[in-house]
């Protein structure tokens, strides 16, 4: 601990000890739902390529979000997210499995990214834009994103480990100089990785205000996660003494001001091209306007942002953990929703259609990265014991 005289009463590492039963059924779970998943891209290829696109998706956003947290933590030097910074450490060391689960994505990208069976000449936008979309630079660009982002992860989550063990306040140090490269880095990996694979399923389509939209909602969605994961952990009698109401507080802040800067640019990008009508830009929200995609779209809107927006302006809402819990776990659910309306219909372009793969792809990657992130949660303390500004994260009130 500290050598500041404030006292935290609570155990330090996760103890495993019957917890054994919840990490077999996660690791079953896993099992199952990728062999299932397997069987259905045999079954429904095209399914299962589109199905897969949109979970992976899902926990992308997750993962980069949890990775932003810890870049703006050490980047403006936060005091009150040392306590809960382990874990959004956790959350990015997973970027390495993601890069294993992408390798569906890898096999099916024909068949996701019409593009590339377009050969040259037969499409007059596809030329226009050959310079970016060509397979060895679009792998390129895949490749170093994953790379990037997993080296920035366990850069950061290593030198948060080392000062466990000392103190130094040189780690501190190092993490500082080091996210500030990382940032203008993060942000390009982000953009670009959103327009690749999001943004490319319709490679006519083009949107200067995608890679905004994407990272509201990776944000947002992330501090969901961290908001759950810290309460489970206080529940089962971890971070007594360490994460208040003051910290709720302020992660139900940070909510609210995530729920209002993803309304607002997915407005501002949907007003303007709209307004301006021309068809290249508009080729995406006329087909997610019509038909049951509409309807979806409708409910998105509503639940993710104006229920939780009222829900969040209230003050006993941010510190109230259990009802927080409850708006972020429905967050999530909406976050979910828009990245199954930004995938699927490039596919199903008659309307809602779901699947059984849906869920079972959801279920393969999720459990997967749980398993893991479970196994490794007692590897290290639960939050950075020796970090020089954990006192003041102790004691923080606003």
């Amino acid at each position: 601990m500290s050598a500041d005289d404030t006292k935290v009463t609570t155990k330090e590492y996760f103890d495993y000890q019957g917890f054994g039963g919840k990490l077999l059924f996660t690791v079953a779970l896993a099992v199952v739902s990728l062999g299932l998943a397997a069987w259905g891209g045999l079954l429904s290829p095209k399914q299962f390529a589109f199905s897969w696109l949109f979970a992976f998706t899902f926990f992308f956003t997750i993962t980069l979000g949890a990775l932003f947290w810890i870049l703006v933590h050490h980047a403006v030097d936060a005091d009150w997210s040392v306590v809960v910074r382990r874990q959004l450490e956790n959350i990015a060391w997973l970027f390495p499995v993601l890069a294993v689960l992408f390798i569906p994505v890898i096999l099916n990208a024909p068949t996701l990214f019409k593009w590339m069976k377009i050969p040259p000449g037969q499409d007059v936008l596809l030329d226009g834009k050959a310079a970016y979309l060509n397979q060895p630079f679009f792998w390129a660009r895949a490749a170093f994103y994953f790379l990037f982002l997993s080296t920035a992860a366990f850069l950061l989550r290593r030198n948060s480990v080392r000062q466990d063990k000392d103190g130094d306040p040189r780690y501190t140090w190092s993490s500082r100089k080091m996210v500030f490269p990382m940032l203008p880095l993060f942000a390009l990996s982000l953009t670009f990785g959103s327009v690749d694979w999001l943004m490319g399923l319709d490679f006519h389509w083009f949107s200067t205000m995608w890679g905004v939209y994407i990272f509201a909602g990776s944000a947002l969605s992330s501090m969901c996660v961290l908001v759950l994961l810290v309460t489970a952990l206080r529940s089962a009698g971890y971070f007594e003494g360490v994460v208040s109401i003051e910290h709720y507080h302020i992660m139900g802040k940070l909510m609210l001001a995530f729920t209002v800067f993803w309304a607002y640019i997915g407005f501002s990008q949907y007003m303007l091209y709209w307004y301006a009508n021309i068809p290249e830009e508009t080729t995406y929200f006329l087909r997610r306007n019509t038909g049951s995609w509409n309807t979806l779209n409708i409910i998105m809107v509503i639940g993710h942002f104006f229920l939780p927006f009222v829900i969040l302006l209230f003050q006993a809402t941010k510190k109230k953990p259990l009802l927080l819990c409850a708006v972020a776990t429905w967050i999530l659910l909406m976050h979910m929703l828009d990245i199954y309306i930004v995938v699927l219909p490039t596919f199903h372009k008659a309307g809602f259609a779901p699947h059984w793969l849906d869920l079972v792809s959801l279920l393969a990657i999720g459990a997967t990265l749980a398993a893991i992130f479970m196994k490794r949660l007692g590897d290290t303390p639960l939050w950075p014991v020796r970090d020089p500004r954990l006192p003041n994260s102790l004691r923080l009130k606003n």
